[in-house]
């Protein structure tokens, strides 16, 4: 059957696909996958995503601190003020407290406390 202009959609047979160079079998390997095998894929694929999404809810990687001594005359004000210059001094000392546990703004000399990054 000969595809025209008035039969556009018509269908070939074996013997034209087979005379043009085309095989009447699937493009196919002739290995076969088992179903032990798919089960294998499946889960490992599910166990990608998993970890992927874990990793995504947790915040990816640690949060990175540096450290500062308190001396004599610190406050956290003065502390974010020095460390942090170009940002918000009220925001950063919310976040100097929070990363160290403060309830407020209370320090004492020698105290070590975490700087956010």
């Amino acid at each position: 059957m000969l595809l025209t202009i008035e039969r556009p959609f018509a269908t070939v047979g074996l013997e034209q696909m087979y005379a043009t160079g085309y095989g009447t079998h699937p493009l196919r390997s002739g290995r076969r996958v088992l179903p032990l095998g798919r089960l294998v894929v499946v889960l490992l694929l599910a166990l990608a995503v998993s970890v992927g999404l874990a990793v995504v809810a947790h915040g990816g990687t640690a949060p990175v601190y540096s450290t500062v001594v308190v001396q004599p005359g610190d406050t956290l004000w003065s502390i974010a003020a020095e460390h942090y210059p170009s940002d918000d001094v009220r925001a950063r000392v919310q976040d100097i407290e929070s990363a160290n546990g403060l309830g407020g703004p209370i320090i004492q000399v020698g105290e070590t406390l975490r700087l956010p990054a």
